[in-house]
């Protein structure tokens, strides 16, 4: 019989092999995925009725914590406007339209919006009941959980008091000189370190992990393409945010390297974290112009505050997360 030692030992050791291939070559099986699941697995940690994950190391000293981080009382918003036009990493434009306009008769101006916000360009929050992994959300809860009314456990609803923690961005093309990170690119633990060792700092408890690839510089230099080629988190780096205790991650694209390299599952950085650690994740920010602020403050630390929409059940929000320096 396998023993949680061994299976320990063995996905270290598959991680490592996996992190240190190039992409093209890099493959890892289903049966190591579900190791990973396991091993990982931040089930009953926080008790078998628990729905926050994570959010549970934003502990009242940790926002506080965070409060103090502001120096400048500069805040920058690391949201993308939402897109209305359709192209090819965007399949569900923003809708909004004028349902009732101004006139010598009339003062008001009323509008309409609409959006199906999950995806490559509407920046959100994922839910913890927004994937699953062989009929499992996070902490044992049933694929059954999730009707066509929505999630009946770990929905935003969870999420609607807010977030307020320190967030640290993590800017890899800067690190390497680049303006952005070309698609494919798979951010590695590697990476992470190197930054922490430019910038004096170190992920801990309760942090939030941002990770700037310049996909929205390379946009609007190059025109969007398509979701089968991003940079993005490496699998290899979910053992890291585990050990790290890291409480929320972000990117300004779909999260995951793409493509993954792993047999089965198109997002393993957004099954193990959402299912395994019980993290939420947040998608698709714009993270140029708090890069732009944190290269003028020489600080890549901030207050970061978030508060999704009151969507009952849903499975994420539109989101317009704030740093404040």
């Amino acid at each position: 019989m396998t023993t949680p030692k061994q299976i320990a030992s063995f996905v270290s050791l598959a991680l490592l092999v996996f992190a240190s291939t190039s992409v093209e070559s890099q493959q890892i099986t289903s049966e190591q995925v579900d190791l990973m699941v396991t091993q990982l697995s931040n089930w009953g940690r926080w008790g078998s009725d628990d729905q926050l994950g994570t959010l549970n190391l934003v502990t009242k000293e940790k926002r506080l914590a965070a409060s103090k981080l502001v120096e400048h009382g500069v805040s920058v918003s690391m949201a993308q406007d939402l897109i209305t036009e359709r192209a090819v990493d965007n399949g569900n434009p923003f809708e909004h339209s004028m349902e009732v306009q101004p006139s010598d008769n009339n003062p008001w101006a009323v509008d309409r919006v609409g959006v199906r916000f999950h995806g490559l360009v509407h920046s959100h929050i994922d839910s913890l009941c927004h994937h699953h992994y062989q009929g499992k959300y996070y902490n044992n809860r049933s694929i059954a959980d999730v009707t066509e009314s929505g999630c009946n456990a770990g929905s935003v609803m969870t999420m609607v008091d807010g977030i307020f923690t320190r967030a640290i961005l993590m800017d890899i093309p800067r690190l390497k000189g680049q303006e952005w990170l070309e698609p494919g690119y798979a951010v590695t633990v590697a990476d992470l370190e190197s930054w922490e060792a430019e910038t004096g700092l170190r992920v801990g408890s309760g942090d939030a992990v941002l990770l700037r690839t310049g996909r929205w510089a390379r946009r609007d230099a190059l025109g969007p393409w398509a979701r089968e080629g991003f940079a993005g988190w490496h699998v290899s780096t979910v053992e890291w945010l585990k050990e790290r205790d890291v409480a929320i991650i972000g990117s300004d694209a779909a999260l995951d390297v793409s493509p993954s390299g792993v047999e089965g599952v198109g997002s393993p950085v957004h099954m193990l974290v959402l299912v395994a650690l019980g993290m939420p994740i947040l998608d698709a920010m714009n993270l140029e112009a708090v890069a732009e602020k944190a290269v003028e403050l020489n600080k890549w630390e901030f207050l970061l505050t978030a508060a999704p929409l009151r969507v009952r059940d849903g499975t994420g929000s539109p989101l317009n997360a704030i740093a404040t320096f």
